[in-house]
């Protein structure tokens, strides 16, 4: 239970007893009460759970925008998204990761342009928090195979295997050891925001839509609800473009229509 919804239940429950005693409730109405407490608490921690908070929702044009390569763009979302509570480390890692998915070109403009960000905020006397670093090193050689195939594992659902990976199983050990071991590794940011961030960038790209589909139900694997994947739609239509936000949509319906 959320912070929010335990300090609910627990002021609901002083009033319980408050107004029993000056009504002169009985037993069956108080439990009458008491369900409608636990109603409250339980809305509380869905209205928590179903929305994007400030941080998450400033991952998403930052992602967005590195992958299509508007650094002008990019430069406005990622001071914006400091502002609204992104750490340096957060904003470095969602643009590490983006290699990944749309190459290192892009990935290392967009961290060029996040250490120009840096660097003039810190000249107007802004103090940006750090953020961390990874809790431990990641594994190395048949070790961090491993701990890839496990982090594909669970964020696919399944093993991940199938004609084009025995066509071309050097692919998949890519996606092991670099993406899921080496990336998902490194636990600095969690995995509901890299796949925010990975969603995001793959509906910034034309014809990543079969990569775009899969990471849809990876994010929900980790999650994140369909609530919060319709709120990302939201604010790729608002702050990076309508043919973004759209595939996205159809990506999240796909999936919602497939359960």
């Amino acid at each position: 239970m959320s912070n929010t919804a335990k300090r609910i239940s627990t002021k609901s429950s002083l009033a319980i007893g408050a107004l029993s005693a000056v009504l002169g409730l009985g037993e069956m109405s108080q439990i009458a009460v008491a369900q409608e407490s636990q109603n409250m608490s339980e809305a509380a921690t869905t209205s928590v759970s179903e929305t994007l908070d400030a941080r998450q929702q400033a991952i998403v044009p930052v992602a967005a925008l590195a992958a299509a390569g508007d650094i002008a763009g990019l430069n406005a979302a990622l001071n914006q998204g400091l502002d609204a509570g992104m750490t340096i480390s957060d904003a470095r890692e969602v643009l590490v990761q983006l290699y990944a998915y749309a190459g290192f070109p892009r990935s290392l403009n967009a961290l060029g342009e996040l250490l120009k960000v840096v660097e003039a905020r810190k000249a107007k006397g802004i103090e940006d928090a750090p953020g961390s670093e990874p809790s431990h090193p990641a594994p190395k050689g048949d070790a961090l195979l491993a701990a890839g195939t496990e982090n594909q594992t669970k964020l696919s659902g399944a093993v991940v295997e199938g004609p084009l990976f025995d066509f071309a199983p050097v692919a998949n050990e890519y996606l092991r050891t670099h993406l899921f071991g080496d990336i998902f590794e490194r636990d600095n940011l969690d995995w509901q925001s890299r796949e925010l961030a990975t969603v995001s960038m793959l509906a910034a790209l034309p014809g990543a839509e079969s990569q775009l589909q899969a990471h849809m139900r990876m994010s929900m694997n980790t999650g994140v609800t369909a609530a919060q994947l319709r709120q990302l739609t939201e604010v790729l239509g608002e702050r990076v473009d309508a043919e973004a936000a759209g595939r996205a949509k159809q990506a999240l319906e796909r999936h919602l229509a497939s359960q």
